[in-house]
């Protein structure tokens, strides 16, 4: 398993659910408290989110920390 790889296809599914959500980035940052710099990090897989930050993010896009990571 590569860890580039695999931050990298979490962040395309972030990214697939926020889309599908209808919201932007800095709509979803806003509504948890973070920049839209740091989902634009998150989603190009540039960093390795911590399991806190993932549950913003899940209750940000209103779904479970299971469904943001079944990628």
């Amino acid at each position: 398993m590569d860890k580039e790889t695999e931050l990298k296809r979490l962040g395309r599914h972030i990214q697939e659910l926020r889309k599908s959500k209808g919201l932007t980035q800095t709509q979803l940052a806003h509504s948890i408290g973070k920049d839209q710099q740091s989902i634009q990090r998150l989603e190009m897989g540039d960093f390795n989110p911590t399991y806190y930050y993932l549950t913003e993010i899940a209750q940000g896009l209103g779904v479970t920390v299971e469904e943001l990571v079944r990628v």
